[in-house]
């Protein structure tokens, strides 16, 4: 409704400026920071000013005139040098934002523009960690509030199962334990184990086994031509183990409410020739070329500046590189890096390579959603249509940018510019642990380490927080405050409401950082329910139907249709309805801070515009007296406004994966 009204006179202004001085003008809305100064200013005069050489005030004068008569204006006003200040129609607004929210979300159809969002993108040797954690989260919430505009949106979940990471991990069951297939398929088939918690284990462990011995690395190197070959043990291993992982992954993110649509893997890009196709291509286009000589000879190599950033097969790591090793595409031994993979995979995603995966279903969630995974053997035709995006979100953490960058520069180079622009890497810091949270976890630092604000996580040393650690302790303590709260509640209700106060913690704490803040994550921050929280929020929403709760348990009513235009003019009108104008103009205002999010990548926004309404609400609520009003008209009335809050709140949650709880 907001943007639809500012969307209104912008088009009004910007068809006055053309009409009136032949100028294509960019109109830039603020909102003024008093009630008594308007809702909405326009600062354009000024700008004109300069390009028409006429006081600012003149032309001010001139914009406000045409926009009297617009829809929803109920008067302009000139103030300070030039801005124009707009009134709106209060009870008109009122009344189109309950009707507009009334409205579904219009739905996607299948012959729609798609866009392709890739995240999470763990690689399958070991348990989740809290880095983790932000990038699902993020892609998560992007996916929401992309749908939530009618946007056709496909979720991918790359499983990069013949990489390095899981080569080492192979090498830790065959060389480092000396299990026998057999004996590893056993481990990754027990329900019971966790797995993923011992693979986490061995990967460290594997680790020091090459530190210890650097011709060691010859076992890496050949496991993972064996594990590209897709033929022998080592490849029947990393198959079985990484499937076994995958699934802890998923088990993880449903906790936090992700899901996903397609889970391609780098094992069928590989085994379909996807990446042959790839460099045919690029070859063809002279965009890699054979290295001769240096570190490097025998590489296929990009065309490319150097760079500052990590390996791409160290993403998990964030260790520093050779700048001259992200640039090759085909290693000397013939395998493949990850940028020459995600190349292939990119194009892919465009519908560019001429090929597909065949397909199988892998997972069905509780609501009935099938999870596809990639396949080198048809399933059936029964299958939906993945890839074939117009637009890409690739979420990776701001340490892969130059190998996004080389991964756009691929396609440019085989001529699909456009494509290439609309490949966007949603960029975003990494967590870190505050070095209090090393100390509770019993982590030794040096003295240097615990003067940092952060320490750095890595997945090689075993350094980290697990997904699933976190979230058990957080809904302990979320389970604790609410037993003593609800004492006579079944011990189900009390988990589930704990449950959901405690996903709303986590997912709140992950999404209120700009993304290229660093979090340095910490046990009592995350766990504090007070200030800028997820249960804050919570408990707004919670706050607002206990009214009607408790209206019922009275033997009260309440009847919307008593709330007509003529009773919204009267309680809205200024000055005294100025409090709640305010709350209801800032209600409307959710859908702008989606539509930010949206463009600057940036969920943050919306994070911050649901806590400045829950703070706006509970202003709100001390101050009026809803339940003990005598006059009917006006308990109906702010009844009515309490229900707009509710149900701007509770869908601005629903974007952030956070559920509202029946008790707090």
């Amino acid at each position: 409704m907001y943007l639809a009204t500012q969307a209104r006179i912008k088009q009004a202004v910007r068809e006055f400026a053309l009409r009136q001085y032949e100028l294509e003008v960019n109109v830039i809305v603020n909102q003024p920071p008093r009630p008594a100064m308007g809702d909405m200013a326009l600062p354009l005069a000024m700008e004109l000013a300069r390009k028409l050489r006429r006081p600012p005030r003149q032309i001010a004068e001139e914009i406000a005139a045409a926009l009297r008569p617009v829809s929803g204006v109920a008067k302009v006003e000139i103030a300070g040098a030039g801005y124009v200040n707009l009134y709106l129609d209060r009870a008109a607004y009122a009344t189109q934002l309950a009707a507009s929210l009334t409205k579904p979300v219009p739905s996607p159809t299948a012959a729609g523009e798609k866009t392709i969002v890739e995240h999470t993108n763990i690689n399958p040797n070991k348990a989740a960690h809290i880095g983790h954690l932000r990038n699902a989260v993020l892609g998560d919430t992007f996916v929401r509030l992309l749908r939530s505009r009618g946007e056709l949106v496909e979720v991918q979940n790359y499983i990069d199962n013949t990489g390095v990471q899981v080569a080492d991990l192979v090498v830790g069951f065959l060389y480092l334990e000396r299990k026998t297939e057999q004996e590893v398929a056993r481990m990754a088939g027990d329900p019971s184990a966790r797995f993923d918690y011992y693979c986490w284990d061995l990967y460290a462990s594997v680790t020091r086994f090459y530190e210890e011995d650097a011709s060691r690395l010859e076992l890496r190197a050949r496991t993972l031509q064996e594990i590209e070959a897709g033929e022998q043990e080592a490849a029947r291993v990393a198959e079985m183990v990484s499937t076994a992982i995958v699934r802890c992954h998923l088990a993880t993110m449903l906790r936090l409410n992700v899901s996903y649509d397609l889970l391609p893997r780098e094992s069928e890009i590989l085994h379909l020739r996807f990446w042959e196709k790839a460099f045919e291509l690029l070859r063809e286009k002279g965009a890699i070329y054979l290295e001769t000589e240096g570190k490097n000879k025998g590489c296929w190599v990009m065309r490319q500046p150097g760079a500052e950033t990590s390996d791409g097969d160290e993403a998990d790591a964030g260790q520093a590189r050779d700048p001259e090793d992200n640039k090759v595409i085909v290693r000397s031994n013939g395998t493949v890096t990850y940028v020459g993979k995600d190349i292939a995979y990119q194009l892919w995603k465009f519908g560019l390579l001429g090929k597909d995966f065949h397909y199988r279903p892998f997972h069905t969630y509780p609501n009935g959603h099938t999870l596809w995974v990639s396949s080198a053997q048809a399933a059936g035709d029964s299958v939906p249509v993945f890839g074939q995006g117009q637009r890409v979100y690739n979420v990776i953490d701001v340490r892969q940018s130059y190998l996004q960058n080389i991964v756009a520069q691929g396609l440019r180079a085989l001529g699909f510019e456009e494509e290439a622009n609309r490949s966007i890497h949603f960029s975003y810091e990494m967590v870190a642990l505050s070095p209090r949270c090393c100390a509770e976890m019993g982590i030794e630092l040096s003295p240097e380490d615990r003067k940092r604000p952060y320490v750095e996580v890595s997945g090689r040393k075993g350094l980290g927080v697990k997904a699933d650690d976190l979230i058990d302790r957080l809904i302990a303590e979320a389970l604790r405050e609410v037993v003593s709260r609800h004492p006579d509640e079944p011990d189900e209700v009390r988990r589930r409401i704990a449950t959901q106060i405690a996903i709303g913690a986590l997912r709140y704490f992950l999404l209120k950082y700009t993304c290229n803040a660093v979090i340095a994550f910490d046990f009592r921050e995350a766990l504090s329910f007070e200030g800028e929280t997820g249960p804050y929020v919570q408990y707004a929403v919670v706050r607002a139907r206990n009214i009607f709760r408790k209206l019922e348990a009275g033997g009260g009513s309440y009847d919307p249709a008593a709330v007509t235009p003529a009773v919204l003019e009267r309680f809205l009108s200024p000055p005294e309805g100025d409090p709640c104008w305010q709350l209801l103009l800032q209600a409307s205002q959710g859908e702008a801070a989606a539509e930010m999010a949206i463009a600057t990548t940036e969920p943050a926004a919306v994070a911050k515009f649901a806590f400045q309404l829950a703070q706006g609400f509970n202003n709100f609520y001390h101050r009026f007296h809803i339940l003990t009003e005598k006059d009917e008209e006006r308990k109906a009335f702010l009844l009515w406004l309490v229900r707009m809050v509710d149900s701007r709140l509770t869908a601005t949650l629903d974007l952030l994966g956070i559920e509202v709880p029946e008790a707090m």
